[in-house]
């Protein structure tokens, strides 16, 4: 069976989601703090989790690369292009 591309990112974003859930619970039942804060916490990691993955590229630290990248070869295509 074949995973395309949107099945991958499908399940990527499916498993953050269970692996902060299960931080909140391990929070919640071993750390013994107030289930708000754990909460608050795991509401907290996915998105970071997102922001560190190297293969996102929605946001993060290679999204930022990659706008920056696109800016410059669409600014070089486009003079590119005047000078033609």
């Amino acid at each position: 069976m074949k995973i395309n591309n949107s099945q991958k990112s499908m399940l990527k974003s499916y498993l953050r989601a269970v692996i902060a859930s299960a931080f909140v619970l391990g929070l919640a039942l071993v750390a013994d703090i107030r289930p708000e804060l754990a909460v608050l916490l795991g509401a907290l990691l996915a998105p970071v989790a997102k922001y560190i993955d190297p293969s996102e590229t929605d946001f993060g630290l290679i999204a930022e690369k990659s706008m920056n990248e696109i800016k410059k070869v669409a600014s070089k295509s486009s003079s590119t292009k005047k000078t033609k």
